[in-house]
């Protein structure tokens, strides 16, 4: 397996560009601005509140909050030169959202999920975070909690409470018309150090793309601009979009509309790639961020596979990532894809990509009935494996050979 290259740290003042999780914005801990607090300074002036437009432009909020000034962000706090009230709430350059506790001083990882309409990318990204908050955080010991209080308030209301606990399948997301915002989310480990046992915080960014956003490079440059700055790329393919699959499910199966060409999976997956070709350093060389390539809905499929397949296996409950079982899964998804799709798919991941690997996933267990319900509830199926494999590369969780 060829591993990734060094990865760099993000040492406070060191001058490297640290990536806003919220616009992809790039800048030095230097130029990290603060916003006042709105008390009363020291002298009893107060700044009003007052609309942010940076914060509206990027981010979709229309806020009244109070001003944002310039200060050297390598510093905790500042002084507010309107009324001179100190203040420790520091806040991206570009876009004005409040940046996390001690960004700058934590890994922050860009996790790029894109796919074509009807993949199922909304409820593959509530699945997984809630797997991660919970099954998933129990096995490696871990917490994960939205970053900030929007994302917080954004996940339970808008993700998790209409699936979870309505079990009603989540709309499809609206095309980037209206700015959306990205969820964040902290990772937190404990590692063994010199000292004792000490916690080890990842960020991770989440931005749910719209279908139509990757019908063209166009949209893509124009949309989704965080690809950019992404440190690893999940992308979802809807085997139901292959013609070799379509003619396998059963009768009264739900598919996705054919004849839709910028919807077929090799077409999405050439959108992206030219994208990350298009970075600096990229001409002529494998791309080496990796590629996390997942056939979702899978459980629509089982029956054609076969009876020793190791996507049948249920999801390895060890504290590592498994190297050898998702090599196995690897290995079949290859075959299917072949089966499936003629093998285009993976002869481009071939050709284009030093560090790939291949999953078969399903977020709900079950096909949704005719009222968008989940019946039954929600059964996801290895729907953490392409995450974990991407901490796993990034060094975050362990990965050995299983039994």
């Amino acid at each position: 397996m060829r591993t990734l290259e060094p990865l760099r740290s993000l040492i406070p003042g060191d001058g490297r560009p640290l990536v806003c999780p919220y616009c992809y914005s790039r800048f030095t801990e230097r130029h990290i601005r603060f916003r006042c607090t709105g008390r009363p300074g020291p002298k009893g002036l107060m700044c009003e509140p007052v609309e942010d437009d940076a914060i509206r432009a990027h981010l979709g909020r229309r806020e009244r909050l109070p001003p944002v000034f310039a200060a050297d962000g390598r510093r905790a706090h500042a002084v507010c030169p309107a009324c001179s009230a100190a203040t420790g709430m520091q806040v991206c350059s570009t876009c004005h959202a409040q940046l996390p506790v001690n960004f700058g001083r934590i890994r922050s990882r860009m996790i790029a999920l894109v796919g074509a309409r009807d993949a199922g990318k909304t409820v593959f990204m509530t699945v997984l975070i809630h797997e991660l908050m919970n099954r998933v955080g129990s096995r490696f010991n871990a917490s994960v909690g939205g970053s900030d209080d929007h994302t917080r308030h954004r996940f339970h209301a808008d993700y998790e409470t209409p699936l979870y606990e309505r079990s009603r399948l989540l709309g499809a997301t609206r095309r980037t018309g209206v700015t959306r915002e990205p969820l964040v989310f902290r990772f937190t480990t404990q590692r063994r150090g010199l000292y004792g046992r000490r916690p080890q915080h990842t960020l991770l960014s989440f931005f749910d793309t719209a279908g139509e956003d990757l019908t063209s490079v166009a949209s893509v440059e124009a949309n989704l601009r965080y690809l950019n700055s992404a440190d690893g790329v999940i992308l979802l393919l809807d085997p139901l979009q292959m013609e070799g699959a379509r003619r396998l499910v059963p009768t009264g199966t739900r598919t996705p509309p054919p004849g839709r060409v910028e919807n077929r999976p090799l077409d999405m997956l050439g959108r992206v790639t030219d994208l990350l070709m298009s970075r600096p350093g990229a001409a002529n060389r494998l791309i080496r961020v990796p590629i996390a390539v997942c056939l979702t809905k899978i459980d629509a499929l089982h029956g054609e596979l076969d009876e020793g397949s190791p996507l049948h296996r249920p999801q390895p409950s060890a504290p590592f990532f498994d190297e050898s079982d998702s090599q196995d899964v690897h290995a079949q998804v290859r075959q299917l894809l072949h089966r499936w799709d003629g093998g285009g798919v993976d002869g481009h991941v071939g050709n284009h990509y030093r560090n790939a690997r291949y999953f078969g996933v399903s977020a709900l267990g079950g096909v949704p009935d005719e009222g968008n319900r989940v019946r039954g509830g929600v059964r996801p199926y290895r729907v953490a494996d392409p995450f974990l494999w991407m901490l796993s590369q990034f060094g975050v969780i362990p990965s050995r050979e299983g039994p």
